[in-house]
């Protein structure tokens, strides 16, 4: 299913109502370039799963565990480069736990991204437009 949003407005409602179907144990992979609108859409998912706080990417920690009816386990991948050994990082924990998974990059995990895992592709049209494949 593809959708066009041209705004990070849109792009974050997008992302509720995507978060508002979740369940425990989904695993959300964002894959796209920098600035694509991966952070925007993980913002608007955290909304849509009932989250009232302000998500943020979690570039230099890794990973951002948030407390919720469900958890919400936001992982993001960017700043591993082809050297680091992921599976030392023990983000597969974080599949078997009962909560959500949000990864962004999740193209850096190969294949230790689990069957289950729903892919979406955000991809830069122009300055606000994205097309967003799910």
């Amino acid at each position: 299913m593809k959708y066009i949003t041209n705004s990070p407005k849109e792009t974050v409602k997008l992302g509720i109502k995507i978060g508002k179907q979740l369940k425990p144990n989904d695993i959300i992979a964002l894959e796209g370039d920098l600035g694509s609108g991966k952070t925007t859409l993980s913002q608007g998912i955290a909304l849509g799963t009932g989250l009232k706080d302000y998500i943020s990417s979690p570039t230099f920690t890794i990973i951002n565990e948030y407390e919720n009816k469900i958890p919400l386990y936001h992982i993001d991948l960017y700043r591993l480069d082809a050297g680091t050994d992921i599976k030392d990082l023990g983000i597969e924990e974080y599949f078997h736990k009962d909560g959500i998974c949000l990864i962004e990059w999740a193209e850096k995990l190969g294949d230790l991204l689990p069957e289950n895992a729903k892919i979406i592709r955000l991809e830069i049209k122009d300055a606000d437009k994205r097309v967003i494949t799910i």
